[in-house]
């Protein structure tokens, strides 16, 4: 059978695979980043907005081939109807930015890991992996051949609940109340309010998640929700069909695409590294765990990874105690906040109806400077005895 050898193996060609291997190539490792489907980026399992700041801190230029919109506002609306506007004329919005087009978007991620170095495989299947003494040799299908793929490091980016990352020996599973279940519509025919304003609905409506409609340009859109399964007993697809029914906005629209999937909202997982072994993005749960956003965390853990990874080869220490430098900087960079985004979640699946509904018209009465996850809960401590007493000590 043959053998293919490489420094670094990365496993899943979304934005955190693309990035570690990106960031291993140019940093001198030699690199495979390998994706099962024949189209990286499609199927699309996002609702695919982005930060202005988290590209720009990446160092990743917007391009008019991805960017399908700028946005200018965010718009919150509790259950009664009860909305809160915050447009960028009149506060700064660091984290409002762009809503993508993922199918291209990421492929042009897999690109710049090609133009750095790293070697594509598309249509390539891991079925299974071995440790030899000094790596790992994977067993790949591609196109009805088989081969094998020995590497002194593995990385899984191969989505929640990591097959790379058990088969490695590290705990992946996500317990069912921090795994949401998306669901999203890709629409067209929306009569929205403001349609350069993206827009949040909370409560009932989507029972341990929110709902969302991300304006694509035109009349066009992503209208999709999270719920986490143990707190309703409907499923995803109802309530997402209720949604659309009963918001103004989307009565009228129609749906030219459906994406389901998983997305783990219970923070980092505690160990990313073992021997040869790491595991990044969704695998390793770098997303935020009270938004659900994970991309550009995706990309920020890849290039840790991809830096870390190429240093080792570098060195010629594969270690666990060696990789463990990643999941510190992992931890500091990203999951100490997650932890506080975790704690702030499980309060706001606390409030009723009538809390979320009383909190939006405090809201309205507020004037806003900055707006960012974290200062919004700022807020919402600000304007709720409630949340004080839950979640004062942590901002």
């Amino acid at each position: 059978m043959k053998l293919i050898e490489t420094d670094v193996l990365v496993i899943g060609a979304g934005p955190a695979g693309s990035s570690t291997a990106k960031h291993a190539a140019l940093n001198g490792a030699e690199v495979i980043l390998m994706d099962k489907k024949s189209e990286i980026g499609s199927p699309k399992r996002c609702a695919e907005g982005v930060s202005k700041e988290g590209l720009k801190k990446l160092g990743i230029e917007p391009n008019s081939r991805w960017v399908t919109k700028e946005l200018s506002g965010v718009r919150l609306i509790s259950p009664n109807g009860t909305d809160v506007w915050m447009k960028e004329d009149q506060v700064k919005l660091p984290e409002a930015g762009y809503i993508l087009e993922r199918k291209v978007f990421d492929k042009f991620m897999a690109m710049d890991a090609a133009r750095a170095g790293a070697t594509i495989m598309i249509k390539t299947l891991a079925r299974g992996m071995r440790k030899d003494h000094d790596g790992y040799i994977v067993s790949c299908e591609s196109m009805g051949e088989d081969f094998e793929i020995k590497a002194k490091i593995v990385v899984g980016a191969d989505g929640p609940e990591s097959r790379v990352g058990r088969w490695g020996g590290l705990k992946t599973t996500v317990k069912p109340k921090n795994m949401e279940s998306g669901i999203q519509f890709e629409m067209v025919g929306l009569e929205m309010e403001d349609p350069d304003v993206i827009e949040f609905y909370f409560g009932s409506v989507a029972p341990g998640g929110y709902a969302w409609i991300f304006p694509k340009g035109d009349d066009i859109a992503n209208v999709g929700l999270g719920i986490v399964s143990t707190v309703t007993d409907k499923s995803a697809y109802e309530h997402i069909v209720e949604f659309v029914k009963n918001c103004p906005a989307t009565q009228n629209a129609q749906p030219v695409e459906l994406n389901v999937g998983g997305d783990p909202v219970g923070g980092m997982i505690k160990n990313l590294v073992k021997d040869n072994l790491m595991i990044v993005g969704d695998a390793a749960g770098h997303v935020n765990p009270l938004t659900g956003g994970g991309i550009i965390t995706a990309l920020e853990a890849g290039m840790y990874a991809g830096e870390v990874a190429a240093a080792a080869v570098k060195e010629d220490n594969y270690t666990e105690k060696r990789l463990k430098e990643y999941q510190e900087i992992c931890k500091k960079e990203i999951g100490d906040s997650f932890d506080k985004y975790l704690k702030t979640k499980d309060y706001l699946l606390s409030l009723s109806d009538s809390d979320l509904d009383s909190i939006a018209a405090a809201f309205q009465d507020t004037e806003f400077e900055n707006i960012s996850t974290k200062e919004l809960i700022k807020l919402l401590i600000k304007v709720s005895p409630k949340a004080l007493l839950k979640l004062g000590k942590l901002f």
